[in-house]
Order: structure tokens, then C-alpha cells, then sequence
């Protein structure tokens, strides 16, 4: 099946569901406050009053629910009824599920979706995950010859004049206003082209992910951001091969100096007039890792294709965000390489050094993201001259155990955006859960007898997510005076076999204050209390109040 073209719509428009089929999704308390006539103009001409008013009483979620309306071209489903403090309230994953699993594949469908203001973005974002561009299957031409298209093909057979090659996905909202009364305005124009980009960003990401490193190596990866540079009209700076070597990126240079294409540190900016803050978003671009001379066994190799999936994040959002009319410097950094296997490849007991001027002694070349990783917030720190540095990475494996599937770890130095990042998580559908910030006592685990340090820890049950994290800290150094994160997505990147375009949406929200879109404001995260300061002040209030 061809990619689906996703529309966004701005009110429901008129369809006949035998011939483009509807499938309208909310929760329970939601669609139980609708009238047949806010959805008439989707149903009319196959269901009726009665049909639709039993269909919604019909509905017990556990954890979701479908019925039918007419026939499988019309069903209403539901999302879960509860969500706890460390879901997201839109249950974005469950839209995304339901959708995929109840898509007819014909030419034209509708998706509504019925939610509060607050999660309409999240539940848009949630939808365009579960229309993936790329794939490889083959089709069955005019002659009946087989033919398979990658996005790239398919979008030029679009510009040739080919229209109507991928079937159509009308997504629509009907909004639940705070007092529980549908909204009858239409969605503002800005609005839709909001989550149009944010859709766009999340759906590059993915199908960059997607793609296989035949498909996807250092050298396409490049030209995908020289394309995004193009279409932005902004400044973009690459650094290849040997000038690696040269101006002393010894990280990005030798995880990648063994394969057939060569790495690359390539760098958008986006600079505004009037700009206060300078913000650096670093992707580790890993196209793929065999995991070096410390090599993957065959199990664990397949999927490595995903390791490039904190840049491709990083590109979405960078993309989405200079659409949305971001207000500060912004600077996208993208440390690509592919860690292979060959006569230059880095050996265990080699020592590099990083760009930050401090050395590292290797002993594991399977723990190569945060060597490329350091060189770029190095980069962002010492050249960009950033106070606001976002490091994105599927780093490691230990993640998944740390935070599980579904949440993406965040470590910071700032107690103040690991509060608001939380909420930007759970607002925006892209969850994220802390990690413990401690270098004081987790970084000897990286003590070194010949350098400054060593790649990997000695003690690999000691919080890995934590350590590999403040591996990539030291190299901005732990005395950095401004804002820096790190966010390990290793597990979240992807749902099954196919990639999720994590990340697009969360630094869209936790950065929606810096832009000029009402939308991206109006479910950013406000300047936050931290929770240590909370819970003192609660404390010492309860002790007032006993004492009185």
C-alpha cells in the first residue's frame, strides 16, 4: 500500500461513509456529550439518530472499544477511560493504534477526532503516526507489472503530474470546550497549519528512520537536511571525513572512519532578528551500528538502522519549529556516522580525542552514540555559543528497562526543564520520564588509568541511562552555566517494526513558548516550580497548620 496524503480539515465536511469511509474516536465522556447533529454531515446518508445514540451506549472500553455503524465504513470507537499522572490525557498511543487497526485503505477516509483543546495537538500528532511514508512493497502496476516506490519516488511522480497516486486521510476535530459544550467554530487557520507541520516534521522523521542504510547513509542523510536548509532558506554548515580529523572531532570521526561514507557534522541556523536565547538541538545520526570491532551478535544487529533516530527527530522538529515562526536562534546539529567494520575501524584500547579537548580511552566501540554525541554539544557550547542545549539519542538499551516502551528518559542539569519537559511529554503525547542526575558519584564509573576517561562503564548494573548520559554531559563539562538535556529514546523510536517520529511533538511543546503559534503556546509548559521546592512548601505549610 502507497503512503496516505493526510488532510486537515478545519470543520467536518459532507461525506457519504459507504464511499469514504468514517471513523470517529474519542472518549467515552466525550461522545457521550455529542449530538447526532455535530456529526450528521459525516453519517447522515447511512445512519441514523437512534443507530448512532445505541452505538455510544454500546461502547465499554477495556482498554478501547469500537462499534459499528454501518457496516465497517462507519465505527465509533473509544479510548481508555483512565490515565494516570504519568500518561498523557489524550491517549495518543490509542488513537494511533485504533487507527491503524480500523483503516479501510480505500481511496478517501475520514478520521474525527473528539477531544478537549488541550489534546487536540497530541491527538493530531497521534494520528499522523499511524500513516508511515515509507515502504518497499511492490504493487501491481497497469500491466501488471511489478512495481515498488520509495516516498522520494513517489513524490516525483506527484511533481510529474501523477496526482491522486496515494489515497487521501481527512482528519477532522470536534472540540469539547472546558464547560463540556462542542465547539460549532471552526478550527483557526493557523491551527491547522500548526499541526500540518508538526504532522509533516513527525512523518520525515519517521520515514528517515524507516529506511535502511542502502537507502538512508551518511550521504543521503545529509542531502535530506541540505533539502530542509533549501526549503527554509537558512545557512547550513557541513564538516566531512578528513576535515573531521582536522579541526578535532575525534568522536564523530572515528566512529565513522571505517565505513564506505564517510561521517559528517552538519549543522542548521536559523537566526532570527531580535533573538535573546540561543538554543542547540544535537541528534545523534547513527545510520547504522554493527556495533564496530565490539560487534552486535545477529539478533541484536537488526533494527540498528534505527540508531540515526535523535537526528531525525531533531530534523522534524527543527523544520516544524522554524514554520511555526520560532522567535529565538535556533541551531539544528546533526553528528552522523556509520558504525562499521573494517581495516580503519577504531579498536577497543584506542585512545580519541573529542572535540572538547579531553581524551577518551575506548573499550567497547559498541558504545559509539555518545562519542558523536559529545563532539556535538562540544560544537553547541565552545561555536554556537548556545544556553539552551537538547542532546536527542536512542543511546541505550538500558533505557527501555529504565522507562520502559513508551516513555523516552530525560536527564538534565536543571531541575526547573526536567518539570516542564515532563509536562511537555505528557501534553504532546512524546512521554518522557527522569532519570537520576548524579555526577558526583555515577561518573567514576567511567575512571580511566592512561585518559581522562573511558567510553564505557565499569559497572553496568549502575543506572546505564544515567551514566551514558553524563558521559555526553562532561564533554559540555558539568561547570556548563546554562540549560542542558539529554533525551534517550532508544525503545519509544519505534512500535513494533515501524518507526513513530518520536520526539517531533515534545520539543515542539516544551518549546512552544519560543514560537509565534498560539497552538504550540497554549500547551507549552509555564515557567514550573520544581518538585523538591513543592513538596518544602507543602511541608512547611502542613507543619503551620498543625502548630495552629
Amino acid at each position: 500500500m502507497m503512503a496516505a496524503d493526510i488532510k486537515f480539515n478545519s470543520a467536518l465536511t459532507p461525506c457519504d461513509p459507504y464511499y469514504k469511509p468514517v471513523l470517529i474516536i474519542g472518549q467515552l465522556r466525550h461522545l457521550n456529550l455529542l449530538k447526532f447533529s455535530n456529526v450528521s454531515s459525516k453519517l447522515e446518508a447511512r445512519v441514523d439518530e437512534t443507530t448512532f445514540k445505541n452505538a455510544i451506549a454500546c461502547l465499554h472500553p477495556s482498554p478501547t472499544d469500537k462499534c459499528s455503524l454501518y457496516l465497517d465504513c462507519a465505527t465509533v470507537a473509544a479510548v481508555p477511560l483512565k490515565s494516570s499522572r504519568h500518561n498523557t490525557p489524550s491517549r495518543a498511543h490509542a488513537i494511533t493504534r485504533l487507527v491503524r487497526t480500523h483503516i479501510m485503505h480505500a481511496n478517501e477516509e475520514n478520521v474525527v477526532i473528539v477531544c478537549d483543546r488541550s489534546d487536540l495537538f497530541a491527538s493530531a500528532c497521534a494520528v499522523a503516526r499511524a500513516f508511515p511514508l515509507y515502504s518497499r512493497k511492490t504493487c501491481s502496476g497497469a500491466q501488471g507489472k511489478v512495481e515498488s516506490y520509495s516516498q522520494d519516488e513517489v513524490m516525483e511522480k506527484e511533481d510529474d503530474g501523477n496526482a491522486n497516486v496515494n489515497p487521501v486521510i481527512n482528519v477532522e476535530f470536534i472540540v469539547i470546550e472546558t464547560d463540556g459544550q462542542v465547539c460549532e467554530e471552526e478550527l483557526q487557520s493557523t491551527d491547522i497549519a500548526c499541526i500540518e507541520e508538526a504532522a509533516r516534521g513527525i512523518r520525515l522523521a519517521a520515514r528517515i528512520v524507516d529506511m535502511p542504510c542502502n537507502e538512508m547513509n551518511v550521504s543521503h542523510f545529509v542531502k535530506e537536511a541540505e533539502l530542509i536548509a533549501k526549503e527554509l532558506c537558512i545557512n547550513h554548515t557541513i564538516i566531512r571525513g578528513e576535515e573531521l580529523r582536522e579541526r578535532g572531532f575525534g568522536g564523530i570521526y572515528g566512529v565513522g572512519k571505517a565505513a564506505a561514507v564517510p561521517p559528517a557534522l552538519v549543522v542548521l541556523s536559523y537566526e532570527p532578528k531580535g533573538a535573546q536565547d540561543t538554543i542547540a538541538f544535537v541528534g545523534k545520526g547513527i545510520v547504522y551500528d554493527t556495533g564496530g570491532l565490539s560487534i552486535k551478535g545477529k539478533t541484536a544487529m537488526p533494527g540498528m538502522k534505527r540508531d540515526c533516530g535523535g537526528a531525525a527527530a531533531i530534523l522534524g522538529a527543527f523544520y516544524a519549529a522554524v514554520k511555526c515562526g520560532f522567535t529565538e536562534n535556533l541551531h539544528a546539529v546533526f553528528c552522523m556516522a556509520e558504525n562499521a567494520v573494517g581495516p580503519n575501524a577504531t579498536r577497543p584500547d584506542d585512545v580519541h580525542t573529542l572535540y572538547s579537548g579531553r581524551t577518551v580511552e575506548i573499550n567497547n566501540t559498541d558504545a559509539e552514540g555518545r562519542l558523536v554525541l559529545s563532539d556535538g554539544v562540544s560544537f553547541a557550547r565552545k561555536d554556537l555559543k548556545a544556553n539552551i542545549i537538547l542532546d536527542m539519542a536512542t543511546l541505550t538499551g538500558a533505557q527501555g528497562i529504565a522507562t520502559g516502551k513508551l516513555h523516552g528518559a530525560i536527564l538534565t542539569n536543571s531541575e526547573e526543564w526536567e518539570t516542564k519537559a515532563l509536562e511537555a511529554g505528557r501534553k504532546s503525547g512524546d512521554l518522557l520520564a527522569p532519570i537520576i542526575y548524579l555526577p558526583e558519584l555515577h561518573f567514576a564509573e567511567f575512571a580511566s588509568a592512561i585518559a581522562d576517561m573511558k567510553n564505557s562503564v565499569a559497572d553496568r548494573n549502575n543506572a546505564q541511562p544515567s551514566c551514558a548520559g553524563l558521559f555526553v554531559g562532561a564533554h559540555l563539562g558539568f561547570d556548563y552555566p546554562g540549560v542542558w538535556m539529554h533525551v534517550d529514546m532508544a525503545t519509544p523510536v519505534a512500535s513494533g517494526e515501524r518507526a513513530t517520529g518520536y520526539g517531533v511533538a515534545l520539543l515542539l511543546t516544551l518549546f512552544g513558548n519560543y514560537t509565534k503559534c498560539s497552538m504550540l503556546q497554549s500547551i507549552a509548559p509555564n515557567e514550573a516550580e520544581p518538585p523538591t521546592k513543592r513538596v518544602c512548601r507543602d511541608y512547611t505549610t502542613k507543619i503551620k497548620q498543625s502548630l495552629q
